[in-house]
């Protein structure tokens, strides 16, 4: 990569469309060999910041000052003074996903547009433990600009299928023998009572519409999460947090019953959070 002039933030080339910013999502990228990176524009801290990965990758990144970046990305963005344009990761194949899962859940997303939502569902399966991420081609945020921010790196770490016809995708997945359970605030049955799969699919509806028709007619069951609050429901991101944390814990317990005490965390975690599932 050629070195550009100080304060020189040229617009995007054709076919690196891939905008990544933010210092954890920039690191994040540059440290992973699977992502191809086409440019970088930094600031003097961002610089400082990311020395040891620009290093280990080699690359000869442009010097910019904040305000150029406030120029491409607007005033409202917050870049922390690191910019790199890159081409998009590859897409996961869904066999792939249940192959490699080991127990893990895969996290289905039924039409859940907010890229920050979806950044922060990221960031949990990160850090709680997912086989991968499934989501429409239609109807989902870009993997980049404000997701990967709200990702803070997930994005790299976190393997994503994008499938045209989500009740298709996951009639495979059943065919593969995964337990396919819908997040339903409404439903009877509780997600933390629920007999646990050795294939488990965790799906999340879309903000405000909850799951679709034909995403719930292709879920083999329906649960909810236990609250006890003066709310009953929960912001989708927090939801697919604590849905994979209750999925954590019947790991460690084989399947079985969960740790003692295991509901006090998931219900005070539950009655703090404004919002609804459905968003």
């Amino acid at each position: 990569m050629r070195k550009v002039k100080r304060g020189l933030v040229p617009p995007p080339r054709q076919g690196a469309q891939t905008l990544i910013f933010g210092i954890h999502a920039a690191e994040a990228a540059l440290a992973n060999p699977a992502r191809v990176i086409h440019r970088a524009y930094l600031t003097d801290n961002a610089e400082r910041h990311l020395h040891h990965v620009l290093v280990g990758r080699g690359l000869i990144h442009a010097r910019v000052l904040p305000r150029d970046l406030d120029r491409r990305l607007g005033t409202d963005t917050v870049h922390q003074g690191a910019l790199i344009e890159t081409e998009p990761l590859p897409d996961a194949d869904l066999s792939h996903l249940v192959a490699h899962a080991g127990g893990r859940p895969i996290v289905v997303l039924d039409q859940i547009t907010d890229p920050h939502n979806v950044g922060a569902i990221l960031r949990s399966a990160a850090a709680l433990g997912t086989a991968g991420l499934i989501m429409t081609r239609r109807h989902s945020p870009a993997l980049a600009g404000a997701l990967a921010k709200s990702a803070s790196g997930a994005l790299e770490h976190v393997p994503i299928a994008r499938v045209q016809n989500l009740a298709r995708a996951l009639a495979d997945l059943r065919s593969q023998h995964c337990l396919v359970i819908g997040l339903d605030s409404e439903a009877s049955e509780r997600l933390e009572t629920l007999p646990w799969a050795e294939r488990p699919v965790l799906v999340l509806g879309a903000e405000g519409k909850g799951l679709r028709q034909l995403t719930r007619q292709s879920c083999d069951r329906h649960c909810r999460i236990t609250t006890d609050g003066a709310l009953a429901s929960l912001n989708v991101s927090n939801a697919a947090a604590i849905a994979l944390h209750i999925a954590a814990l019947h790991r460690r317990t084989g399947g079985g019953p969960a740790p003692s005490g295991w509901s006090t965390p998931v219900k005070a975690a539950a009655s703090s959070v404004a919002g609804d599932c459905r968003r």
